[in-house]
């Protein structure tokens, strides 16, 4: 699997949102190794999009079409300065990956000081998470830059997901977890997620 992220400031939501619409009806039937995303927009009016695709090979070719560069330059235009774009490689799918069930879905950006080491803990705690966190629906890590990773947790509900986060402030795996992140984390909340 290959994601690329893409973020920006906007500043006209309902012409984005409406592109959105346009290109999950227009253009996501001809889209080559399209998988699917997850986006939306948080309280400080920042715009993520997490999109899957089968290949890095399938997602540049599908950039590379007319079309999609015409629909890009309407969207573009709804957004206040630069957007940004990150390609990953290697991605980490947890608890099976994402669900369009999900009624919150949280972003995480940081580094991690070990990425080996971080992934294969990841790894291994993916059955005791599944039990202590049932309001956890999956996830997944997209790797990029130095050690950067985004990690994206799809929860049944936030306040499902806030209860979940108090209950686990106390355990140890925590502190362990903390240890492997270098320097801090960012965090991005979407209330309100769109998945296509």
């Amino acid at each position: 699997m290959f994601v690329q992220i893409m973020q920006g400031k906007v500043k006209d939501a309902d012409l984005l949102l409406k592109q959105m619409d346009v290109w999950s009806h227009d253009y996501k039937p001809h889209a080559t190794g399209f998988l699917g995303s997850t986006s939306g927009i948080d309280d400080n009016g920042n715009f993520i999009a997490i999109a899957r695709f089968e290949s890095e090979a399938a997602a540049r070719e599908n950039s590379d079409r007319p079309e999609q560069g015409e629909w890009w330059e309407t969207v573009e235009s709804t957004f206040d300065g630069e957007v940004t774009f990150t390609d990953c490689t290697e991605v980490d799918a947890m608890l099976g990956g994402g669900s369009d069930n999900a009624g919150f879905v949280q972003i995480m950006k940081g580094r991690a000081v070990d990425p080996d080491k971080m992934r294969g803990t990841a790894e291994q705690m993916e059955q005791e998470l599944r039990k202590a966190r049932p309001d956890i629906l999956g996830g997944l890590a997209a790797w990029h830059g130095d050690r950067e990773f985004t990690q994206v947790i799809y929860f049944t509900s936030e306040e499902a997901a806030r209860s979940g986060e108090q209950e686990m402030s106390d355990d140890p795996t925590a502190d362990e977890w903390d240890k492997m992140i270098d320097g801090e984390m960012t965090f991005i909340d979407l209330r309100k997620p769109r998945f296509d």
